[in-house]
């Protein structure tokens, strides 16, 4: 039966715990239960809830059988409600329902959702680790004579089997499985989930992450059979541009660990683990490396290896393990899956048997190749690369990387090769000794990221725009694959720590990455070292360095944008120490409180554009920023000694920036466009010179025909400080230029995600230099967070924490004539857009229940503002209509808007694009 629901009505929505939808098997004791509201009424809110909870969903309207019942309390709280009621029990589902009270007390709405625990106890384990015996075995039977990758039979994957019986019909089956390396688990001839490159990458000695997967459909009375593959990975794989494979930090081989819970029909559980009784066989994966590539030889497949209708020869027993690589933590976030497959856009044929198709977008992943009617032993090879160099694949720039796949024929009518161990950067792809005529049916991209959900969205008048913001959600799509990578195609693949900074902004618009980045602050806190010190990366593969000034200081900005974003005050919490401890070691080793000594690579503005900013302009700016930042933080988590020695500290580093880079005429040393970004954004000006350093700046960016000079640091900062501080001509004029250096110059050359460097490829110089030009590669896209909050004008007041007081400014400005944004924040669906005609500006806005917000409206006339053709004032939601420096200011409760006034007068009128 469906389900009315009243849009008048007070409804919650989008139930999550942990920060996931129907989370199975979590680690947490007390999980975390939130929900976001939802009503069309003006001014709705909650003012109470009630969260019930039983071991089934039919039980929750039995009182008597609710395991937990919070009863009603008085609270407009939806986020990250602590459970309190009695201790979990692993292996167990919870249904919890939440009901809400309107702001008038009334009763709203009821959702349902549900979370499962994971193994909660170390005891619960009593899977062993098992891998291939390499002592007491003699090596495989070598290869096929016509095998020319009989190399690669050095170190195949594991092929695992293990055949147990179920005596009774199973209710309900569990596995928990992780591995050293990365793993498919399959049950009876079936693949289990659909996660990818499980269990991803983290700090393994410290942290190693184990998935949950519901098989009750999959199992059956009988005879059954558990089975996995697994290879090398960023365990024992190459990873970044270490030229020795990680055996030499992790391993020098994959293993596995599963355990089967299996609930019977008679009452009774039976466990199928890892241990001494599983066998192993190489299978047809030769080889597999996430940089390499995956080498199949179908000829060695053996058909049914992973069922119990056949007795596959060949399997010998595994070695059984007793290193353990770190606490096993049931996976936070969410899992690594192909979330869509890109059609080929074009196949050219280069010569007999060899095709180049592109797939008309850069993007990460691999292909999925079917094959027809070949003859057995026909290998194919398949290559990648994100751009063509006269109409041949430009590899030089994936350095060591070789992105390379073979297959090699069955000889069956119709074989589909799709490796899933191995992923690549790229738009094109080459198909080598295809059999046939190579079709776009017969090919397909497919798309591998963490499967986060994707929140908001851009859109306005101008293509070019929406291009931009197109190449910078594929840019982020595309390097949020386990950490967040630099570039996805290169022997790099690794997490900076200032790329991920400047970008996160940008980042939370476009996607849910709360989860995703709190996991990863635990491998950034686990690589900071005795004296306090982040490192460049996280994990830590290589680069055992201390951090750079902007790098390092991520381990403090991002805790804080979670904070600010999501309302997560644990990960803020978890990392305050962290932070502190990193302020202080800058502090130690710099007590004039200029950061010039321990300041690791020190990359500066990394890639500017002809111009050097002076690293100690640049560090001291972060250093005051970062102090600034632990003192707020201290103040959230109540800490009061140490937020007062914090705002002193912040007080004198700011002190020393004026004094030793700030002269009378507001110049700042070095003149580049980043150090005045920088002291305007982190406010490290006296407010006399701001004026004066805001015409500094100016100045530069026009005698440059307006183009920037800034790079990865000074990027994200650009257009906001522009736009804040009264120059939002400049603002647009750098987003609409499509002259080097610019967004719009790669897009003109074709450019389907965002580029490392301003000069990735030019008219006047070709490719950069091949060892370091990337073209994915998110940093340079952190204009995305102005998009958002300035051009279309989402944004949240310094005092609001995800999004409660919502500062709503769009700003009409360039050539655009219209832009909106949505975005679906933790709290709710916000909306704002706006539309200029006929000499009137309409803004519509949408401000979820329990919110308030503050439209800044720009107009030439304040008094002319009106919603339906009558003045606004007085209008049901509209608590007050001020005169604001831009126009109006008006400030709404809840609800939905549409306001018009006349519209502004602006310095360059807006043309259709």
């Amino acid at each position: 039966m469906t389900r009315t629901v009243r849009p008048s009505l007070l409804t919650p929505y989008a139930l999550q715990t942990e920060q996931r939808t129907e989370l199975l098997g979590t680690g947490e004791r007390h999980p975390r239960l939130s929900w976001k509201l939802s009503c069309h009424r003006r001014g709705a809110g909650q003012s109470a809830y009630r969260i019930t909870a039983a071991e089934r969903s039919e039980n929750l309207d039995t009182p008597e059988r609710l395991v937990w019942d919070s009863g009603r309390r008085a609270s407009p709280d939806t986020l990250f409600i602590p459970w309190d009621g009695p201790a979990l029990t692993s292996a167990t589902r919870y249904h919890w329902r939440v009901e809400v009270w309107d702001e008038t007390g009334s009763p709203g709405d009821s959702a349902q959702s549900w979370f499962e625990t994971g193994l909660l106890h170390p005891d619960d384990w009593t899977a062993l680790w098992i891998g291939r015996d390499l002592v007491t075995l003699p090596p495989f039977d070598p290869p096929l004579d016509d095998d020319p990758d009989s190399s690669a039979l050095q170190s195949p994957p594991l092929q695992l089997r293990h055949v147990f019986n179920l005596p009774s019909p199973p209710i309900r089956a569990r596995l928990y499985a992780t591995a050293r390396g990365v793993y498919e688990p399959r049950l009876n001839g079936s693949r289990v989930g659909d996660a990818e490159l499980a269990p991803g990458w983290t700090e393994y000695h410290r942290r190693l992450h184990y998935q949950t997967y519901d098989v009750t459909d999959l199992v059956t009375q009988g005879p059954n059979v558990l089975a996995a593959i697994v290879a090398d990975g960023w365990w024992s794989g190459y990873v970044g541009f270490d030229p020795r494979r990680a055996a030499q930090h992790y391993g020098d081989r994959p293993s596995f660990l599963a355990q089967l819970v299996v609930d019977l029909a008679d009452g009774s559980r039976q466990v199928a683990a890892t241990g001494p009784r599983w066998t192993e066989q190489a299978g047809s994966i030769r080889s597999a490396d996430l940089l390499m590539g995956q080498t199949v030889d179908a000829r060695h497949h053996a058909p049914g290896w992973d069922t119990a209708d056949t007795d596959p020869e060949g399997f010998r027993p595994v070695a059984v393990l007793d290193t353990e690589p770190g606490p096993l933590i049931a996976e936070p976030d969410h899992p690594i899956r192909v979330t869509r497959r890109i059609p080929a856009a074009a196949v050219h044929s280069h010569g007999p048997s060899r095709y180049i198709v592109d797939f008309g977008q850069n993007l990460v992943g691999r292909i999925r190749l079917t094959v027809r009617n070949a003859e057995r032993g026909r290998r194919i090879v398949v290559r990648h690369a994100e751009v063509l160099e006269d109409d041949t694949l430009y590899v030089d720039n994936l350095r060591r990387a070789e992105a390379t796949d073979t297959y090699t024929t069955g000889g069956t009518d119709t074989e589909v090769f799709e490796p899933q161990f191995t992923f690549h950067g790229f738009r094109y792809a080459e198909i080598d000794q295809y059999p046939g005529s190579l079709t776009a049916d017969d090919v397909a991209a497919c798309v591998v990221h963490n499967d986060m959900p994707w929140t908001g969205a851009f859109k306005c008048s101008d293509p070019a725009v929406n291009q931009l913001q197109s190449n910078i959600v594929w840019g982020q799509r595309s390097n949020f694959l386990a950490v967040p990578t630099d570039c996805p195609q290169r022997d790099e693949r690794l997490g900076w720590l200032a790329d991920a900074q400047v970008f996160a902004p940008t980042a939370s618009r476009n996607a849910d990455v709360s989860a995703f980045f709190a996991r990863w602050m635990h491998d950034v806190r686990a690589g900071q070292n005795s004296d306090g010190a982040f490192r460049d990366v996280a994990p830590v593969m290589t680069l055992d360095r201390e951090a750079a000034p902007a790098w390092g200081d991520a381990g403090v900005i991002i805790p804080w944008h979670l904070w600010r974003t999501y309302g997560d005050l644990r990960v803020l919490e978890q990392s305050f120490d962290a932070m502190a401890a990193w302020v202080e070691h800058i502090h130690r080793h710099n007590p004039d409180l200029r950061w010039r000594n321990r300041t690791g690579n020190s990359y500066g503005d990394w890639l500017q554009v002809g111009v050097t900013t002076p690293r100690d302009v640049l560090s001291t700016a972060y250093f005051a920023h970062s102090a600034e930042i632990v003192a707020a933080a201290a103040d959230i988590l109540n800490r009061s000694t140490e937020a007062a020695h914090y705002r002193t500290l912040h007080a004198g580093i700011r002190t020393a920036f004026i004094d030793s880079y700030v002269h009378d005429d507001g110049s700042i040393e070095g003149g580049t466009q980043t150090v005045y970004l920088l002291a305007l954004a982190f406010r490290l000006l006296p407010e006399s010179l701001v004026e004066s350093a805001l015409g500094h700046l100016a100045a530069d960016i026009e005698k440059r025909n307006t183009t920037l000079t800034t790079g990865f640091v000074g990027t994200a900062l650009l257009c906001p400080v522009l736009a804040d501080h009264g120059r939002p001509d400049l603002a647009y004029a750098l987003l609409h230029q499509d002259r080097y250096p610019s967004w719009g110059y790669s897009i003109h050359h074709g450019a389907t995600t965002i580029w490392e460097r301003w000069d990735g490829w030019t008219d006047h110089g070709g490719f950069q230099a091949a060892a370091m030009n990337s073209f994915n590669h998110y940093s340079l896209g952190s204009i995305g967070d102005w998009l958002f909050g300035r051009v279309a004008g989402i944004d949240q007041t310094p005092s609001s924490v995800a999004y409660s007081e919502l500062l709503l400014r769009p700003h009409p400005g360039g050539r655009l004539t219209w832009a909106r944004a949505e975005q679906d924040s933790a709290r709710g669906r916000i909306t704002c857009g706006w539309n200029l005609a006929d000499g009137l500006l309409t803004v519509a806005c949408s401000i979820p229940p329990g919110v308030t917000a503050t439209l800044h409206l720009p107009t030439a006339d304040p008094t002319s503002v009106q919603e339906g053709g009558a003045p606004v004032a007085g209008r049901p939601g509209v608590l007050a209509l001020e005169p604001h420096p831009t126009g109006a200011a008006v400030r709404l409760t809840s609800g939905h808007y549409v306001l018009s006034a006349v519209a502004p007068a602006l310095t360059s009128q807006p043309t259709t694009s």
